[in-house]
């Protein structure tokens, strides 16, 4: 029995599997991915005190409520659903910088709290404050 230099059994393969390299960096990646944000977090600071003024708050806040039964008022004056958007334009003097604090009674629909979302929004105001009850 002899071997040939040609025997196609006995040739080497002189190439990397580079697949299981692969596996195992994307598992390695993905396990730092997760753990890298638990590292940062509880870090007890002391911080020190800022000397920087407190932001300007309105006067008087500009609230849109919505009630039970559905009625939309803007401060204090009950204000039909089309005309919402000429209620706070009157209310701010026609600022569509200015926030709005939306106020909605618990009983109100999702649905309905978003498509007064929308009027402001579609009025001009996109600065809304959602107002809730502290939990305390």
């Amino acid at each position: 029995m002899a071997f040939s230099l040609h025997d196609t059994d006995a040739d080497e393969i002189h190439e990397i599997n580079v697949t299981p390299f692969i596996d195992v960096m994307l598992v390695l990646l993905i396990i730092f991915m997760v753990a890298a944000p638990l590292a940062t977090v509880d870090v007890p600071v002391d911080l020190p005190a800022a000397n920087a003024q407190p932001l300007k708050r309105p006067d008087t806040p500009l609230y849109v409520s919505i009630k039970p039964d559905d009625a939309v008022l803007v401060g204090d004056a009950p204000t039909p659903f089309e005309d919402l958007g000429s209620a706070l334009d009157a209310a701010t003097g026609g600022d569509h910088d200015a926030r709005v604090f939306l106020r909605a009674d618990k009983a109100i629909p999702y649905g309905r709290l978003m498509t007064v979302m929308n009027a402001l929004r579609d009025a001009g105001y996109v600065k809304v404050a959602l107002v809730a009850e502290d939990a305390r």
